[in-house]
């Protein structure tokens, strides 16, 4: 059943509050830059809200880019690009010292500090009580606006939140993906579900529960692989999933549209072939051009359109059909919810992040979407009833 949290706008008396929100500003940085801040710029408004009623501000974050820099080329950004929002971002380094206790106490009605990665220490991803009841006595009261990892039972996403009885909310972020999401479970027909990327055993129950509620299911990326080796194809050196799986009922179901021809990677060379022409030595890396064309046959009928995961490997530069169906899916009329790291890099390829609107949703989570779809919840959720 799904739960709905009271929001930050709920609460009356924000003025000189310290509000501890958990944000997700785990975005990528290369050298120091930031190449996109959709979750940074989703959870402005939260921000810009609490600070307007007086409150002061403490963002606590994890990031995992690859070059290691933690969160402060993220504080630099916010205070270069985003100063009229958050003024000017204090950022604290170590969460234990001394001095952090002081910082916070001399904050002023406004006032905004970013912490450092919260995974630098263990007892975050250990959910750890000690280290939760540290955050939390900083602060007055509690927002989580971290949708896209409010599926981990961490610290500051479920221990946090327990220490806040009567004080404890969802941003405007997060609700705006709940509310999103709660549309996907019950959608307007023609109703197309694309699913694509990797990971057969965490997104074969979506296609199974999607089966009874979705008229067309469109399946691409790696997932394609273990459904053309299950109804008999060569896929030759593609990827396919380690475990084993009982794919009957989704090659025996109508609904499960796959295309009729795939990018494979041929001695170096990128080759169109028909699905039941690929050889011993290839490796699927992309649905063909077909499939494209196929959806934008059906998404100008369709309602609702609910999309997660690449449909080719995204990584090794193949990513024309996921650009090519992002496209269609934007210049469609149907309302349409959109999600997980490699589709969402390609609506920004294409230019389309400014063009979200009543009728297209871009949400910051991947995993966290797909455990919403399942399971109509997640822990960071229903942390906070």
């Amino acid at each position: 059943m799904t739960i709905t949290p009271i929001t930050v706008l709920q609460e009356s008396d924000l003025r000189d509050k310290k509000v501890l929100i958990r944000v997700d500003f785990n975005v990528q940085v290369y050298e120091g830059r930031i190449l996109d801040d959709l979750r940074i710029r989703k959870t402005l408004e939260t921000i810009v809200y609490v600070r307007g009623k007086g409150a002061k501000v403490i963002l606590v974050s994890h990031n995992e880019s690859k070059d290691g820099t933690g969160l402060l080329p993220v504080c630099e950004y916010i205070n270069e690009m985003y100063k009229n929002e958050c003024g000017q971002v204090t950022f604290i380094s170590d969460f234990m010292a001394e001095s952090t206790k002081e910082t916070i106490a001399s904050m002023n009605s406004g006032d905004v500090i970013l912490f450092e990665n919260l995974r630098v220490l263990p007892g975050e991803k250990a959910n750890d009580v000690e280290f939760s009841k540290y955050l939390a006595s900083l602060a007055d009261l509690y927002v989580n606006d971290a949708f896209a990892v409010s599926h981990r039972k961490h610290a500051s996403v479920v221990g946090v939140p327990a220490l806040f009885p009567g004080k404890k909310y969802a941003g405007i972020q997060l609700m705006k993906e709940v509310d999103a999401l709660k549309k996907a479970l019950k959608p307007s027909h023609p109703f197309i579900f694309i699913l694509g990327g990797a990971k057969f055993e965490t997104k074969l129950p979506l296609i199974q529960k999607f089966s009874e509620t979705a008229d067309m299911i469109f399946l691409g990326g790696a997932l394609l692989n273990d459904v053309l080796k299950a109804k008999g194809f060569d896929v030759g050196m593609s990827l396919v999933s380690a475990g084993e799986f009982d794919l009957s009922g989704v090659i025996s179901n109508p609904k499960v549209l796959i295309p009729t021809d795939v990018v494979v990677e041929r001695g170096g060379q990128a080759v169109i072939v028909p699905v039941n022409e690929v050889l011993t030595n290839d490796a699927i890396m992309d649905v063909g051009p077909s499939f494209t064309s196929m959806l934008k046959q059906h998404a100008e009928s369709s309602q609702f359109i609910l999309w997660n995961g690449p449909m080719g490997n995204y990584e090794k530069g193949y990513k024309d059909q996921t650009i090519g169906m992002a496209k269609v899916v934007f210049e469609s009329k149907a309302q349409a919810l959109l999600g997980g790291g490699d589709t969402t890099a390609a609506i920004k390829e294409l230019g389309y992040e400014e063009k979200e609107s009543e009728h297209v949703f871009i949400s910051t989570g991947g995993g966290a979407m797909l455990e919403f779809l399942q399971y109509e919840t997640l822990p960071g959720i229903l942390a906070l009833e």
